[in-house]
């Protein structure tokens, strides 16, 4: 089986190694290249092609949201999964619309970041459990937050469906089975909750359902 191919972009060496030893010895990922701030990540990433980037928030010469907004800008159908930390809560948002596809704690174990490395590369999107009970709790108000009270009510209900089962991480296809629709109807429900929630992607929708308690955290 053809293995994932992973690229790292991570400022502490050590981190970098620890990932690399634990990766290589899947069965289903290898690590292909790595780099050790966003500039570097830019100026290497074409040459690996990778399946999907582990990308550090804070790092020197060039930060993670910068690199993922630059690289999405570039290649919009580039697979990004953030390599977080407790205390980088207010980081969250600004990462979610640079265009990343989930988020995964460092410290989290080799089994959940193989887990989350894998729904990532198939167009999924992965969220820590920890870490969005931590983004519900700790993101700032800002003009650009994504949930507004108000915006609920401008859902119909079957919009409100839909959301839910995006938030349950069910694709365009699943969703289509389970409300006995097209998936040219789900496509269009998606659309219009992008354009009514003033969310940019599905990690962004994800999160405005589980602030509006359209969706719970387990």
């Amino acid at each position: 089986m053809k293995k994932l191919k992973v690229f790292i972009v991570d400022d502490h060496d050590m981190f970098r190694e620890g990932v690399k030893v634990l990766l290589n010895k899947s069965k289903v990922i290898e690590i292909v290249g790595e780099a050790e701030n966003g500039q570097e990540y830019l100026d290497k990433v074409d040459k690996y092609s990778p399946d999907v980037t582990l990308m550090d928030i804070n790092m020197p010469v060039m930060d993670g949201i910068e690199a993922t907004r630059k690289r999405m800008a570039i290649d919009p159908d580039s697979k990004i999964l953030t390599l977080s930390m407790f205390g980088d809560e207010e980081y969250y948002f600004k990462m979610i619309q640079a265009g990343v596809k989930g988020f995964v704690l460092k410290s989290s174990g080799i089994a959940e970041l193989e887990n989350a490395i894998t729904e990532v590369a198939k167009g999924e999107i992965y969220f820590s459990a920890e870490l969005v009970k931590q983004i519900i709790t700790n993101i700032k108000t800002d003009k650009a937050k994504i949930e507004s009270a108000k915006d609920k009510d401008l859902l119909s209900n079957r919009e409100v469906e839909v959301l839910k089962l995006i938030a349950a991480g069910l694709s365009n296809d699943e969703i289509a089975n389970k409300l006995n629709i097209s998936v040219a109807t789900v496509k269009s429900h998606r659309a219009n909750l992008l354009k009514k929630t003033n969310c940019n992607n599905t990690a962004s929708l994800v999160i405005y359902a589980i602030r509006n308690k359209l969706f719970v955290v387990e």
